[in-house]
């Protein structure tokens, strides 16, 4: 770890502490993510502490992965924690992808205002599954785009978008059908509201997190021009995965964050809750939970570092993150789950955060990827290496 990124994340860690924690019963706070007051009064509160996306610098240049992992592991301390600062999904991935791929002008007028907390944003690929839509196979994907002169025309239905009510700028994935050579998936940037994106509803989630839930959307006929393109046409799935790898990474880093922050809030309670004649911890049943939550968050970090490592080299990483979103989603559910047990009624009840993070947790172990896509991936690869290798 570098000594500028340890000095952020202590920075980040201290923010998150003091000034975003008092606000975790925040009457603002509802089942689809913090009030958009909310998330203002968080994030000028991170910019008078100098802490607004800590992982950006002022010249467009990020912090390397291993950086990233420390300081986004602060930020998950709290579920606001990510909100506040801006290192939450999915706005960071969105980040990542526009530095990576966006223009010079649509870096000024896309991702400037992300970078500087000012805008959310949101990915619109995901379709509804009783319409045969994309989801963990994105080749399902059935919203369709067409070049008419200097714009697209596109047409379709999306799911589970997080943060699409409240977001100004959207990124927006569909299928051009096009027999000259650049059809394929594509992606486009858009303002957001925009009549021809509705939001039918927003979910109700076993998460509550994320400003905006999680929506369900029509997009109808909507016309972008052709200068909004991200990349070329038919190479949104190859941007797809240069944005992949890092933001599945991200998710495992925010949550460490928050398991780690339940497990302290479960050791705490055990230390001076007594039955049965001694404290809990003394009990082994409980003190072995909480010495097998060490060992989870240990084994976690550890995987989350070796996966940024490799991202660091240059490489898409997508062997690697898969074994990590695998392996840090089930420790961590482990760890929220057990703290959950460790604090008895206290742990169900929404007088501290534990129940929160448990459902949040739950929820990271199918997004950006049910753990069995993961090993079915895995086992693909595992199969082609050993034949190519007889």
């Amino acid at each position: 770890m570098s000594e500028t990124a340890a000095a952020i994340a202590a920075r980040v860690e201290a923010f998150v502490r003091e000034v975003v924690a008092p606000y975790e019963h925040d009457p603002r706070l509802g089942p689809h993510g913090p009030s958009e007051d909310l998330v203002r009064e968080l994030r000028e509160k991170a910019r008078a502490a100098g802490v607004m996306t800590p992982h950006i610098f002022a010249d467009g240049s990020h912090l390397d992965q291993r950086g990233t992992a420390t300081v986004l592991k602060a930020s998950g301390l709290s579920p606001l924690g990510p909100v506040a600062v801006n290192t939450m999904a999915p706005d960071e991935g969105n980040m990542y992808l526009l530095g990576k791929v966006g223009s010079p002008e649509q870096k000024a007028r896309f991702l400037a205002p992300l970078v500087s907390g000012e805008a959310r944003s949101a990915f619109f690929m995901t379709e509804p599954a009783d319409e045969g839509g994309a989801g963990s196979d994105p080749s399902m994907m059935r919203t369709t785009c067409r070049q008419d002169g200097n714009h697209w025309v596109i047409n379709g239905r999306k799911a589970f978008i997080t943060g699409a009510e409240g977001a100004k700028v959207g990124i927006v994935m569909a299928k051009s059908e096009a027999t000259d050579g650049t059809g394929g998936a594509c992606m486009f940037l858009v303002d957001l509201p925009d009549p021809a994106i509705r939001i039918e509803r927003v979910l109700d989630t076993i998460d509550s997190s994320m400003p905006g839930g999680h929506a369900v959307v029509a997009i109808d006929n909507l016309r972008v021009p052709a200068d909004q393109m991200l990349g070329a046409s038919g190479e949104g799935f190859k941007y797809a995965q240069v944005r992949l790898s890092p933001a599945r990474l991200s998710h495992c880093m925010r949550w460490w964050g928050a398991a780690a922050r339940a497990n302290e809030i479960a050791s705490a309670y055990a230390c001076r809750r007594q039955a049965f004649g001694k404290l809990l911890v003394d009990h082994e049943g409980v003190g072995f939970m909480l010495a097998e939550n060490l060992i989870d968050l240990k084994q976690a970090e550890l995987m989350i570092d070796w996966c940024a490592d490799v991202l660091d080299t240059g490489a898409l990483g997508t062997v690697e993150s898969s074994m990590t979103k695998v392996a840090v989603s089930e420790a961590l559910m482990r760890v929220a789950d057990r703290s959950v047990q460790v604090m008895g009624g206290m742990g169900v009840s929404g007088d501290t955060i534990v129940e929160q993070v448990f459902r949040e947790i739950r929820a990271f172990r199918i997004y950006d990827g049910p753990t069995e896509v993961h090993k079915w991936s895995l086992a693909k690869r595992i199969k082609r290496d050993t034949l190519a290798a007889v």
